[in-house]
């Protein structure tokens, strides 16, 4: 049976797109049929930009299931595949190729951590940043490094309000206006902030232009802007004494590649946490509860 789907799925992706099916395939835990699935395609179809990328995501369930020789292994095949094919196009010509570079420079740091090789993976990271310096990837390899350095360190610079937040507890809530992960969270960072604030909590929500939103590919920032407010209005007005700033250079200093970003910092301004992605309340409650203490 598992075979006979394995078919079904490979003659599809022809039609539709490989990395979907193999991302599925890796996100239920199942890396055999993704192996095989990937193999099929480059056997049939060839090495492509999206085969490169369907291969990072191999090297991502690898990582999972703690393969990390495995998964050091096939990062540094796709980062060899994605340099060998920029003798004729820039690594942002085609959208698969960074995705592919920036997730394999990721599972091999994290590889590297898991497996007690703490500098290297800073020294990879950091050399990889200054060999893609002005590519998309940047701000990923920058996610990464502050993975490793940012807690215990100074808040970086937040530019775009007032540094309302000095000399007190804060928690940063970096989102996108397109992003449903943020305003699935929106409830939580209400619920939260309400909580903590009577101990001096402040919360700021950093965000950024992207030049696109739900509905339209192009749009001017006074065309975003309108967008922005909405969805601002509509899923974060509930959250006390919220200041948003509006300003890309921060989530580039900080990193945003992923949102939401969360960022939580105790009263002299040292980060405490640093968490790409959701954050179950649980755990959130957690840190501000230790910040606030302070």
């Amino acid at each position: 049976m598992r075979f006979i789907i394995l078919v079904l799925l490979a003659n599809a992706c022809y039609a539709q797109r490989l990395v979907p099916y193999v991302e599925a395939l890796i996100t239920r835990g199942d890396l055999n049929d993704a192996q095989a699935l990937t193999a099929r395609y480059r056997k049939q179809v060839g090495t492509t930009p999206e085969a490169v990328a369907a291969m990072s995501w191999l090297a991502r369930g690898e990582l999972n299931l703690h393969q990390y020789d495995k998964a050091m292994a096939d990062a540094e095949e796709v980062q060899s595949l994605v340099k060998s094919s920029l003798a004729s196009r820039k690594l942002d010509s085609d959208p698969y190729l960074p995705l592919a570079l920036g997730a394999s420079y990721e599972v091999e740091a994290q590889s590297m951590v898991a497996s007690n090789r703490r500098s290297e993976a800073l020294q990879l990271l950091q050399q990889a940043e200054q060999e893609w310096r002005g590519t998309s990837i940047v701000t990923r390899l920058k996610k990464n490094l502050l993975l490793l350095t940012l807690v215990g360190h100074p808040l970086p610079e937040i530019r775009g309000t007032a540094s309302v937040w000095r000399g007190k507890p804060a928690l940063f809530f970096f989102w996108a206006h397109w992003c449903s992960d943020c305003k699935a969270k929106s409830p939580v960072i209400a619920k939260l902030a309400a909580e903590f604030e009577p101990k001096d909590l402040v919360v700021v929500a950093p965000t950024r232009f992207y030049g696109y939103t739900a509905q339209q590919e192009t749009v001017t920032p006074a065309e975003e802007k309108l967008v922005m407010d909405e969805v601002f209005q509509r899923f974060y007005a509930g959250i006390p004494q919220v200041v948003e700033p509006v300003d890309a250079s921060n989530f580039d200093r900080f990193g945003v590649s992923t949102t939401p970003t969360i960022v939580v910092a105790d009263r002299r301004g040292l980060v405490t946490l640093y968490h790409p992605g959701a954050m179950k309340e649980e755990a959130l409650a957690e840190a501000l509860q230790a910040v606030v203490a302070r």
